[in-house]
């Protein structure tokens, strides 16, 4: 598998010899339940490689230079070997089911909780909470993990929906932002196929643009909303769920904007997008085309 073999590049250094070392007997035991995918055997190796390390990277540095150059070799080996820990159970976790997943995942997050693989890891996991019946653990797992991964987008849309579901549009306004602004500078995952990070990161983007802008025109904050509703139309298209009230909201927020600046042309665009949202069934639509005709109404009312 090409990510393991990435992972076991990362750990060709130079490797002091100790004999009956205990660290470099519990690593090659590690590697060998890797290769086979033996999960069991990978949570109970690094839990028990993972307080050896720790102890290593304790130990105080030798008063003599003679030794100096031994002890930071010995050192940068056991930082390379306490990653591969944390790779080990993050590499077997997403390759395994639901159940194991999750349990590997939790362990990953104990052996190190600011760990790079986890940042990986979390959109997996979500969805074997769910598959496992324990979503109702998602959220809070969500808003812990993003003090260490404030950019995380798999934790940023759990943040945001969960905050909307209950009503604290505040917070679900600066989730959606904060989505859309990690989004648009985050690289495509190592492991993701281009075609599969494009689907994913376009159906988040929507989700934020989206939330963002009903939020910033339910507020009065018509600008802002403009903008949001916006760029998350194009990225909405094929989804009535969303469409209709994208449409109604972008029309409304430019109505009030075409009002306030005397822009009959903004208020003609906005009586266009409600008569667009008025032809998506659902909610929306009554609203939608009443609003269109106010509209066009009041444009005409305009030099």
């Amino acid at each position: 598998m090409k990510l393991l073999a990435l992972g076991i590049l990362t750990l060709l250094l130079v490797r002091p010899v100790v004999a009956g070392d205990k660290l470099d007997d519990t690593f090659q035991s590690l590697k060998d339940a890797v290769a086979k995918k033996d999960a069991a055997q990978v949570k109970k190796l690094a839990l028990e490689l993972t307080p050896v390390v720790q102890a290593e990277l304790a130990a105080p540095a030798p008063a003599g230079d003679d030794e100096k150059k031994a002890w930071t070799d010995r050192v940068q080996y056991v930082k390379s070997v306490g990653e591969y820990t944390e790779y080990a159970l993050y590499a077997v976790a997403i390759q395994s089911p639901a159940a194991v997943l999750v349990d590997l995942v939790a362990t990953l997050e104990k052996v190190n909780a600011c760990s790079k693989y986890l940042n990986q890891a979390y959109g997996p996991y979500f969805m074997a909470l769910n598959q496992t019946g324990a979503a109702a653990k998602i959220p809070a797992i969500a808003e812990e993990a993003l003090k260490e991964f404030p950019e995380n987008e798999d934790l940023l849309l759990v943040a945001m929906e969960n905050a909307r579901n209950h009503s604290q549009a505040d917070r679900a306004l600066a989730y959606a932002n904060r989505l859309t602004a990690a989004l648009a500078k985050r690289a495509k995952p190592e492991t993701m196929a281009a075609a599969d990070w494009e689907r994913k990161r376009t159906a988040m983007e929507a989700q934020g643009y989206y939330v963002a802008g009903v939020i910033q025109a339910q507020k009065g904050v018509y600008a802002a909303a403009d903008k949001s509703l916006r760029a998350a139309l194009p990225l909405v298209k094929g989804n009535g769920a969303m469409l209709g009230p994208t449409l109604f909201y972008l029309g409304m927020a430019d109505y009030n904007l075409g009002k306030m600046t005397l822009n009959k042309k903004l208020v003609l665009e906005a009586a266009q997008f409600s008569e667009q949202a008025a032809a998506v069934p659902g909610q929306f639509a009554d609203q939608a085309r009443h609003n269109a005709l106010v509209m066009k109404a009041e444009a005409d009312r305009m030099r």
